[in-house]
């Protein structure tokens, strides 16, 4: 189980039977409950099947995964329709009409351990739902964070080039985001052994955790990589990266984009690297994504989204500005203070 998300191109009825039971199989040997895969079989349908009758085509992305609170199941589905009339009254059980997704959306509400619903006419819909595994009536730990990402792999290969990862400390957040050099396997290595080394590493500075990365993936074809830590205690963002990682922290409407270092972790770095601080607003949002999206977008010119949760705001960027030519990934943070 790792962090990529299967990707499906929905364009008819037998697309829809096909991830039904690959979904299917897939929660099963994750081992949740008949009953959880039943609830979880109901929301799948109710989103594919509707996105074929309404829409015509989309794309469905679906993963197992581990967070803080457990195993989880997590679906989106995509598309770029006439967008839901009037969603209020669509999440009412029974509501359809030919302009929307129609029934069911009340369903996946209720059954979702987390589920969210982003819309905008002549724009489309990014429908997300979040299942745990072992939860019956959810009490999550409240992290002061919220955390989202997807991440999908170029076409035609079977692993990620790139990965992510998060580490709690007592004062804060770390959020690391790493592009493995071209793709497939090699790519993957280099990426999964920068994860490993992200992780065990007891520095507490940035740049000092970046040497140490570099020092632990030299025997592989190397990445770019940015690291963001949280501190909460002393309220500020620390930020240092190596290479074309894209990271910006959103407050309101305005946003500071960060720029870092030329080089190639496990390659070639700077021998001097500083960390840039920003400080910590309430409500801010942290974007970041490998170069696998478009650069050029825009969190303010979407009506509403930076109100909606961090999955919702991942799943709308792949979805407008994913190249679909490279491994993908973004990851999302909101801050709950």
């Amino acid at each position: 189980m790792d962090n990529t998300f299967y990707s499906y191109r929905i364009e008819d009825k037998s697309y829809v039977s096909f991830v039904k039971r690959e979904i299917h199989n897939l929660t099963v040997a994750a081992g949740f409950s008949s009953q959880k895969t039943g609830e979880i079989d109901i929301v799948v349908s109710e989103l594919a099947s509707n996105l074929v009758k309404f829409v015509g085509s989309g794309e469905i992305l679906y993963r197992t995964a581990t967070d803080t609170n457990g195993v989880f199941f997590e679906i989106y589905c995509l598309d770029k329709g006439q967008g839901i009339h009037n969603l209020p009254q669509m999440m009412r059980d029974g509501a359809s009409t030919s302009q929307t997704l129609g029934q069911g959306l009340g369903a996946i509400e209720r059954l979702s351990s987390e589920s969210s619903i982003y819309t905008l006419k002549g724009w489309g819909t990014v429908a997300h739902s979040k299942i745990y595994k072992d939860a019956q009536n959810e009490i999550f730990r409240k992290e002061p964070v919220h955390v989202a990402a997807v991440q999908v792999n170029m076409p035609g290969e079977s692993v990620c080039g790139d990965g992510y990862a998060v580490k709690y400390a007592n004062n804060g957040v770390y959020f690391f985001l790493g592009d493995g050099l071209g793709h497939g396997e090699h790519a993957h290595d280099a990426v999964a052994l920068a994860i490993t080394a992200f992780k065990e590493c007891r520095e507490k500075s940035l740049v000092a955790i970046l040497q140490y990365i570099h020092h632990e993936v030299k025997k592989t074809r190397g990445l770019v990589a940015t690291i963001v830590f949280l501190d909460l205690k002393a309220q500020k963002w620390h930020l240092c990266g190596i290479g074309n990682i894209a990271t910006s922290i959103y407050t309101g409407l305005e946003s500071k984009n960060y720029t870092p270092y030329n080089g190639i972790v496990g390659l070639n770095i700077p021998r001097t690297l500083t960390e840039s601080v920003f400080e910590l607003n309430k409500y801010q949002t942290l974007v970041m994504h490998s170069d696998g999206l478009r650069g050029r977008w825009n969190l303010t010119g979407m009506p509403g989204l930076l109100k909606h949760s961090p999955n919702t705001i991942a799943g709308t960027l792949y979805k407008d500005h994913a190249r679909g030519t490279d491994d993908m990934s973004v990851l999302v943070a909101k801050v709950n203070l």
